[in-house]
């Protein structure tokens, strides 16, 4: 087949006249963009290449790397994330850890090695405080930007976005206590990460700062797993088995292995046990019941990583700086009034 473009075969394909499809293929004015979009897709699915000066233009490769992909959290933030790059002229490519699989060292490289003009981290190595943070250094000194959301070193000069992880823990124990809970349990993934360190710091603050109780009670009632529904679920389980009545918990996944340990222990949620989870992430308002969890602002911190990242790449050095971003409570069917509470008159 011939690589010249036939005019009255893309016109017919297109649905309109040749001096039309002329106008469209010579960048001449007058032509709608709808029309001008339809001539253009007409090209493409008869097989004939586009002009040179007709192809899109991409401002090059912007590489995203998550942990996982299971977590609903993660695809949440790459959609937000992929968006305003794309808006920006950016391609973005998305790579993700899995176990057995790639290293987050390795898909730096594989990234690098395609000349991306950046990377965004989502929950990285940088959110683990054993880490050797030497890693950005050596990324920094090869000229890629980066920008690191959840998490947070002072060794590392990027920006970074985080939700306000103790203000989150705030929110949820001064909820719990307003409903008459005493004994709040808090389940959350391992020591080594930042955001467990500040969720902790949080939740001890506020446990004294909202009912009295010294930090040492507090961190009897803190127990560690995997950000998991199979972590949530034995995390809550020593909790619930400690007397807790109210379980806070670091992921959505957790909260719901949370709603399931303690049904397994013949209790209800909320009758019995109240459940709380963390980022809201999709489809978590249609769980049974409805979870009540802390919203991470997923759409305005993603904004905020594309902005950041982009004035380093326009030449910008972005500040060594940390955006935090206020999480807000989203009250919904898995926490109720305390035993404390109920059946007595809350005048």
């Amino acid at each position: 087949m011939s690589t010249t473009p036939r005019l009255a075969d893309i016109a017919a394909q297109a649905g309109v006249s040749e001096a039309t499809v002329s106008r469209v293929l010579n960048g001449k004015p007058g032509v709608s963009a709808a029309t001008r979009q339809s001539v253009l897709a007409a090209l493409d699915l008869l097989g004939y290449e586009r002009p040179v000066r007709l192809r899109q233009r991409s401002a090059g490769l912007v590489g995203l790397i998550t942990p996982e992909l299971e977590n609903p959290i993660f695809p949440a933030f790459a959609q937000v994330i992929s968006q305003a790059l794309a808006r920006e002229g950016y391609t973005p490519v998305l790579c993700t850890q899995t176990p057995g699989g790639s290293t987050e060292d390795e898909l730096t490289e594989l990234l690098v090695e395609r000349g991306v003009a950046g990377i965004i981290f989502i929950s990285g190595l940088h959110a683990d405080s054993t880490a050797d943070m030497g890693r950005y250094d050596r990324l920094r000194g090869q000229g890629v930007p980066f920008v690191l959301i959840n998490g947070f070193s002072e060794k590392v000069r990027a920006p970074f976005v985080s939700p306000d992880d103790r203000g989150a823990m705030r929110l949820a124990v001064t909820h719990l206590a307003s409903l008459g809970h005493e004994r709040i349990g808090l389940a959350v993934g391992p020591k080594r990460y930042v955001p467990v360190q500040r969720k902790i710091q949080g939740f001890t603050e506020s446990m004294h700062e909202v009912l009295g109780m010294p930090g040492a009670e507090a961190e009897q009632l803190i127990q560690h797993s995997l950000y998991s529904l199979e972590g949530g679920q034995a995390a809550a389980s020593e909790l619930i088995r400690r007397g807790c009545t109210a379980v806070v918990c670091a992921s959505d996944m957790m909260a719901l292995g949370a709603i399931r340990a303690a049904r397994q222990a013949g209790l209800s949620v909320p009758g019995d046990v109240s459940v709380v989870g963390f980022d809201d992430s999709p489809l978590i308002a249609f769980t049974d019941p409805p979870l009540t969890t802390i919203r991470q602002p997923v759409t305005a911190m993603g904004q905020a990583a594309v902005r950041a990242l982009l004035e380093e790449v326009g030449g910008t050095p972005a500040p060594h700086s940390e955006f935090v971003f206020m999480p807000e409570l989203v009250v919904r069917g898995s926490t109720a009034s305390g035993p404390r509470s109920q059946g007595q008159d809350q005048g």
